[in-house]
């Protein structure tokens, strides 16, 4: 759900401008899922072990259990022989007493007998027969995994607010915990605006282009976490665009638009939204200037984004995607950044943060990074994002950038620049 819109045309910084997104959004409520459903997810109450593990004394190699005082009497007397008197593969229920003198073949896994206290490795053992020859005297406890050892009954397994990986639920399957509490993955509805779009590989005439920005931010949307809704393409109608968010919303945790939020006589998405209190205003970054933020009426937020896909695609990444994450109850909802060398120089516009395509790379004195494209930051330079893993951050403060100058560079993903080279 969202809060209050904030009114008003005065320009805001980027930072701003995020603070009144996150301080409105709220985490969706969680449910039960099993564990093979949790994957991605985000835990929304930590999780405790049912069971200690391991849940019993067991051996961690294949060889054979022992008394250690027997082992040690027999080396004092210069003759390690043991006779074996059972088998215990995985899994096994049985608990073989061991009398002086005595060994039980063990295999990995293994329940240890109650009378044993040490595992002796099949490599440091001559068997023969029914007696084994014991190469290398264990000290007391060799080789065998402590009940409890990893954690005990009613331990905490894993924090809330972690995003579940493979290994989060292995952890919660092996201490006894078969579904958890998360917080569902958020449905998002997708509506890009304007009479120019046609679908994707459509035949194109004059004035019109292929609607790439609806398929930018469903994958977006898929790669935060979300579920993509998308709606065909709506043309510049006020009446179509609400009725449209209308039959959606009762199916979706937020609204993202991308288009219609400037000051033109064709701007749907403002004309239709402002009257309902959702704030539109500049925002102090290039690309993406313009931004609409708000709430529908049932108070599901709603992000408007500008329409050209560079400016899509900065205003996702600087205000959709943390809203998304926080929404599934995330804490770290920011991209990681680093520092990084500016390789040649550029220009950026006074006043604003200017949000540069550009690929991160490595050079011998250290991290580097470079506009993706020779048209810079142009916001209808779809096809060089291909080329980007990151974007430059360059200060309101700052026109120029010159080579060598360090900057904020916020990272897609940790990725080799080899792979992203033009």
């Amino acid at each position: 759900m969202v809060g209050a819109a904030e009114h008003g045309s005065s320009s805001v910084s980027v930072n701003e401008h995020l603070s009144r997104v996150l301080g409105a959004v709220r985490p969706i409520a969680p449910v039960r899922l099993p564990l093979h459903q949790a994957l991605g997810r985000t835990l929304a109450v930590a999780a405790f072990a049912r069971v200690d593990v391991p849940g019993f004394d067991n051996s961690s190699m294949d060889g054979y259990a022992v008394r250690h005082a027997d082992v040690t009497r027999a080396w004092d007397t210069g003759a390690a022989t043991l006779r074996v008197v059972g088998d215990l593969p995985a899994g096994s229920a049985a608990n073989p007493a061991l009398g002086a003198g005595e060994a039980v073949r063990i295999m990995t896994g293994a329940a240890l007998p109650d009378d044993a206290d040490s595992v002796v490795p099949v490599e440091e053992t001559d068997a023969e027969g029914d007696t084994v020859r014991i190469l290398t005297a264990p000290k007391p406890g060799d080789y065998v995994r402590r009940a409890g050892s990893d954690i005990r009954s009613g331990d905490q397994v894993l924090p809330a607010g972690r995003r579940l990986g493979a290994t989060d639920l292995a952890a919660a399957a092996a201490a006894g915990l078969s579904e958890l509490a998360v917080h569902p993955a958020p449905r998002v509805g997708i509506l890009s605006t304007g009479d120019e779009l046609q679908p994707l590989g459509a035949e194109l005439g004059r004035g019109q282009i292929h609607d790439s920005n609806s398929l930018l931010l469903a994958a977006a949307v898929e790669e935060a976490g979300g579920v993509p809704v998308r709606a065909e393409a709506v043309g510049d109608d006020p009446e179509v665009f609400l009725a449209t968010l209308s039959h959606l919303a009762p199916d979706v945790d937020a609204f993202v638009t991308s288009g219609g939020v400037s000051v033109g006589a064709y701007d749907v998405v403002k004309a239709a939204l402002a009257p309902t209190g959702v704030w539109f205003g500049p925002v102090r970054m290039q690309p993406g200037k313009p931004q609409g933020f708000g709430a529908w009426r049932d108070g599901t937020p709603i992000f408007a984004l500008p329409g050209n896909p560079v400016s899509v695609f900065v205003s996702f990444e600087a205000f959709v995607r943390p809203a998304l994450l926080a929404l599934q109850g995330r804490t770290d909802v920011r991209r990681p950044v680093r520092r990084a060398a500016a390789v040649g120089g550029w220009s950026s516009p006074m006043g604003r943060a200017q949000y540069m395509p550009a690929v991160f790379g490595e050079s011998a004195s250290g991290p580097t990074v470079r506009p993706a494209s020779s048209g810079g930051s142009g916001s209808h330079l779809v096809t060089s994002l291909a080329l980007a893993n990151c974007l430059a951050i360059v200060p309101e403060d700052t026109t120029t950038v010159r080579e060598g100058d360090t900057l904020d560079v916020l990272l897609f993903e940790e990725t080799d620049d080899a792979t992203r080279r033009p």
